[in-house]
């Protein structure tokens, strides 16, 4: 039976839609379940088209006894960094500041209020290489968390602030974005625009909700503008095309469906009459 990603608008997310995994899209309800049911949350970042994300998926998400592991001690969310980049980088700084590397695909083990306390990328089904496999890093964590969850709590409390320091330094005191900084930014969306397809630039493309978001919250913000309407009008155009694009994948995959059956007949007609 498809899992909660059955139904999300990211080709990567879909992808997994049949592991054994109980995945959840990032949102208030993984985050809910965690609270309720005390449990930590394992945070699966990737895209579609990297290689170690794939064979991860393969090696663990697939593997019943690993998704077992998953579901049994974790909430476990996937994320597309395509489509949220915003989390993506968050994560990302966890990462290099646990590990000193960073890559995909991004394994984060966060509280069930989204602070991180152990993070990785690429692990395997088992020891191999100087890693240790995934189902000793699952059972190893998920007894920390019952065994020495005061240190987990205060390790992850201790790195959110000091990412939040870092990020801080970054930006400068007093740094903002300037009005004609975003006025900017929507003119620029509105010559990258493809008006036949959708999104925004050329081929290949990727799901870019933040893009949207800061469209419809400039249109909000700004209602006096004539850059409202060119906002609101990105954001339309670019729902109608991917619905249309939506359309012809459905389409493409009942064709394929139906080229496979054919197939399949005709190669049992062949060795029926062999």
């Amino acid at each position: 039976m498809p899992n909660r990603l059955a139904n999300e608008s990211s080709p990567y997310l879909r992808q997994h839609a049949e592991n054994p995994v109980d995945w959840y899209p990032w949102g208030s309800e993984a985050f809910e379940r965690a609270r309720a049911e005390d449990k930590p949350i394992l945070l699966s970042v990737g895209y579609s088209s990297c290689h170690w994300c794939h064979v991860m998926a393969h090696e663990s998400f697939e593997n019943p006894a690993i998704a077992e592991l998953m579901n049994r001690y974790f909430v476990n969310v996937k994320v597309d960094r395509e489509e949220r980049p915003d989390i993506d980088a968050v994560y990302m700084a966890a990462v290099q500041a646990i590990s000193g590397q960073g890559g995909w695909p991004m394994t984060v083990f966060l509280t069930p209020d989204g602070q991180p306390f152990y993070a990785g990328t690429y692990f395997p089904p088992e020891d191999a290489h100087g890693r240790p496999g995934f189902p000793r890093v699952l059972q190893f964590l998920a007894e920390k968390w019952q065994t020495d969850r005061q240190r987990i709590l205060e390790s992850a409390a201790g790195l959110t602030e000091h990412l939040r320091a870092a990020a801080a330094r970054r930006a400068g005191p007093g740094d903002g974005i300037a009005p004609s900084t975003t006025a900017r930014a929507v003119e620029a969306f509105a010559e990258s625009f493809d008006t036949a397809w959708g999104g925004f630039g050329s081929a290949p493309k990727f799901p870019s909700p933040s893009n949207l978001e800061f469209l419809l919250a400039y249109a909000v913000a700004h209602p006096e503008t004539e850059l409202l309407v060119e906002a609101a009008r990105l954001h339309l155009a670019h729902e109608e095309t991917a619905a249309r694009v939506r359309h012809h994948e459905r389409l493409a995959q009942e064709l394929s469906s139906r080229f496979r059956v054919e197939l399949e007949h005709r190669d049992l007609d062949k060795a029926m009459t062999a």
